[in-house]
């Protein structure tokens, strides 16, 4: 093993004299552009934030969201996009004549948990700021309920916990002024296209307790983002996309793991190369994240990484990936923000937003499929501006190799735009089971799903005697006819849902796995 490099730079050297690297790329130190608002923020709210002044899309973002019009702001990583939407909710929660409140819906927990850090860091007035998720026992729930005005959660405790029961909400929702959907960029394919149904029940659920909320997205950059964003809440929705943020110096390089056998052009592991690169930044002292592709690959990387260390560092690296108990996750995070760790092995659940500052390096096991998702993942680095550097380690399939003999590609390709069918009717009709659970469905409801999509999922619904057909008011409703919430046994994030529990004999858990 090569002796420590000093900084980031001698270390692509080494790894380039030995051969393994194809291309490297450098990006110069970008200043920042500052904007202004359309009027001045109210002095509690300003004062606590200490601005300086805001970047050009922090306050574009901000104008449109006071104005009450949905807006998505898409731009780098750590370009402050928190703040488009923490300032609007605290004026809005401060107002002395309509006090409003604000849902912020995040796609992990862990980040979830961040915004809250950051949230009460600024100690905005009249804030009071809570996680409502899998995490949050009875007790716990029931003060969210009764005390917040600003709640952190994801979309499954939306669809599961707070719609079936909107009731129990109905104060919180008859003040709501804001929706927050945070990392617009995963809500692609299925999971995107259950939140589209789940945001339009929840515009809807709204529009019975007289709010109309206005949207804020934050997403990575990404192609089309406004059109996603639209599809999404059902709304014209505008969009923000000149980062106006500064940027330290970046370094991105892409390796490709020797070839072991020259007649097969069979090549090292993708996972050693990850491990034997992560432990090497270790050892420089550059403290590093790397991202795998599965459960399994943060575990058997993380294991190999403090193998290659010395003794006295091997506690100091770790995997972090789903499946963990709470407390689990929590010391993880604790030691990760703290600093007492100098690598973790994540998979995509640490990819998104959290600020993890001090991070100098990235190492990416494998292209993460699409141009977005490696850019988000790369940008976990250098948040405090300070010099960094991303290393791709390419897998052995025919994409990776592809990009590998086409480095300009990674590059210069445009961020692609993710898709969603809100027409799905697999995914379609069981929303509107949920949605007729909440509120009896009417033809008024095509304001909310296109008309020939509601009507064929209430007929295939009445046919299955799941509804039942009622006039009231000389209008026909779709009413909930069954036992139970439909909501149950429904998963977002894959076709099946099911999670499974993993338990010693005493009945201990030990964690949870996906189906």
């Amino acid at each position: 093993m090569p002796p420590p490099a000093s900084t980031l730079d001698e270390f692509l050297t080494q790894l380039d004299a030995e051969g393994r690297l194809v291309h490297v790329e450098r990006f110069r130190a970008r200043a920042a552009v500052h904007g202004s608002l359309d009027r001045p923020l109210p002095d509690d709210v300003g004062k606590r934030v200490g601005l300086d002044g805001l970047w050009s899309h922090q306050a574009e973002a901000i104008n449109h969201a006071r104005a009450g019009r949905s807006v998505v702001v898409a731009t780098g990583t750590a370009s402050g996009k928190s703040l488009c939407y923490q300032l609007p909710i605290a004026e809005a929660v401060a107002d002395p004549v309509r006090p409003g409140t604000a849902l912020l819906l995040f796609p992990t927990k862990a980040l979830a948990h961040d915004q809250l850090r950051s949230l009460a860091e600024f100690e905005f007035p009249d804030v009071v700021a809570a996680t409502y998720d899998g995490d949050s026992n009875p007790e716990q729930r029931t003060w969210v309920r009764n005390n917040a005005n600003v709640v952190l959660t994801n979309p499954e405790m939306l669809h599961h916990g707070l719609l079936p029961h909107h009731g129990r909400w109905s104060t919180f929702l008859m003040r709501l002024r804001f929706v927050v959907v945070d990392e617009l960029h995963v809500l692609r394919g299925i999971f995107g296209t259950h939140v589209a149904h789940l945001l339009r029940r929840l515009r809807r659920i709204a529009q019975r307790y007289g709010s109309d909320p206005t949207f804020i997205f934050s997403s990575a950059t990404i192609g089309q983002p406004s059109r996603l964003a639209g599809e999404l809440c059902g709304l014209p929705v505008a969009e923000v996309s000149s980062d106006g943020s500064p940027r330290g110096p970046r370094t991105f390089a892409l390796l490709n793991p020797p070839i072991v056998d020259e007649e097969s052009g069979v090549r090292t592991s993708t996972n050693a190369e990850t491990a034997v690169v992560t432990a090497g930044l270790v050892r420089s002292g550059h403290r590093t994240i790397s991202f795998c592709r599965s459960r399994k690959g943060t575990e058997l990387v993380a294991a190999d990484v403090a193998r290659r260390l010395p003794a006295d560092q091997r506690d100091q690296v770790k995997p972090y990936r789903a499946g963990y108990l709470a407390a689990e996750r929590r010391e993880i995070e604790d030691e990760l923000f703290s600093g007492r760790l100098r690598a973790v092995v994540a998979t995509s659940a640490l990819e998104l937003g959290v600020d993890i500052g001090g991070l100098d390096a990235v190492v990416l096991n494998g292209f993460p499929g699409t141009i977005a998702s490696m850019w988000q993942q790369a940008g976990r680095a250098g948040r405090e501006l300070q010099e960094s550097a991303s290393v791709l380690v390419a897998g052995d399939d025919a994409l990776d190799q592809w990009l590998m003999a086409h480095p300009h590609e990674v590059f210069e390709r445009q961020p692609e735009p993710a898709v969603i069918n809100i027409a799905n009717p697999f995914i379609a009709v069981p929303h509107l089971a949920c949605a007729a659970y909440e509120q009896p469905l009417a033809r008024s409801d095509e304001r909310w799903w296109p008309a020939e999509l509601l009507h064929d999922g209430v007929r295939d619904l009445v046919r299955d005697d799941a509804l039942r057909l009622r006039i009231r008011r000389g209008e026909p409703q779709a009413v909930w006819a069954t036992r139970g919430y439909p909501s149950r046994g429904m998963g977002l994030r894959n076709g099946g849902g099911r999670e499974f529990r993993i338990a010693f004999a005493d009945g201990t858990l030990v964690g949870t796995v996906d189906e």
